[in-house]
């Protein structure tokens, strides 16, 4: 049975590219039922689009946002920097599909701010053709840690993420992140929102952010190459949920869960098992 879901936001999906987890994405697409489905950018990878390498997964993906679209979900696709090209395309509406830089929406009463990142990326900005190099590199580097990974689970080892490794050790990267994230909640309680959502730095996370001028809630959907994450709105919270079954938790979060509320989570962990 298939679960119904308020809205739902995807990221850095990458089609297109060796790094894509399309059929995880598929196997997730098919166990909910959204109202609202955000592709918050980089969803198909036209940067390193190539005509020799496009599988049937990755098409079948695309098929799956089209019926969920049929079907009566309205699907918002957010431009990102690798699918910059159909930038020219924003404020097109095709049915329930509709293609824009950016999104707000009322949640309940708060207003909530949908955008990809990306402009606040100087080598994005700047310097278009490092951050394809880039780009390139982060693809090849995570096909090289898959097939190594396979050897690790032969062996019975834990999995290993190359890129995870380099994002922590290098604190040019771990400043850019946090840079990110005050520079997103800063514009966002200065336009009076209660929820900021981005993709774009491959960073799963839902958290409150002060400043002097007020708070708000950073989110991050993550992204299907690595984490394998989304975010989920439901009854006035947000989840992060995780594929692999990681990291699964609620906002706000309480210091106590009802009873009532216990056997809901149960219930969608139970759903997220199965659809595995």
């Amino acid at each position: 049975m298939k679960r119904k879901v308020e809205v739902v936001v995807l990221s850095d999906i990458h089609l297109g590219t060796y790094g894509c987890h399309a059929k995880e994405v598929l196997r997730y697409l098919n166990s909910i039922k959204p109202d609202k489905l955000i592709l918050n950018g980089d969803i198909i990878d036209i940067w390193q689009f190539r005509k020799s390498y496009f599988p049937k997964a990755h098409l079948l993906v695309l098929k799956k946002i089209i019926a969920l679209a049929t079907k009566g979900t309205a699907v918002y696709y957010i431009t990102g920097n690798h699918d910059e090209k159909l930038r020219k395309f924003s404020n097109t509406k095709m049915g329930n599909i509709e293609i824009i830089d950016k999104l707000v929406l009322n949640l309940d009463g708060k207003k909530a701010w949908f955008f990809h990142g990306d402009v606040f990326d100087a080598s994005v900005q700047h310097a278009k053709w490092i951050a394809k190099l880039g780009g390139w590199g982060y693809d090849l580097l995570i096909l090289v840690n898959r097939l190594v990974n396979l050897c690790l689970v032969k062996l019975k080892r834990e999995k290993y993420s190359f890129s995870k490794k380099i994002k922590d050790s290098v604190k040019g990267a771990i400043k850019f992140i946090n840079n990110f994230e005050q520079t997103a909640a800063e514009l966002a309680i200065e336009n009076d929102y209660e929820y900021v959502v981005c993709g774009h730095i491959h960073q799963p996370v839902i958290k409150r952010i002060d400043t002097l001028q007020g708070s708000c809630v950073y989110l991050n959907s993550g992204d299907w190459i690595e984490n394998l994450t989304a975010l989920e709105y439901n009854n006035e919270r947000w989840i992060l949920y995780s594929y692999n079954g990681k990291n699964n938790f609620l906002y706000p979060e309480t210091d106590s869960i009802e009873e009532d509320d216990e056997d809901d989570l149960k219930g969608m962990l139970a759903a997220y098992q199965a659809s595995l």
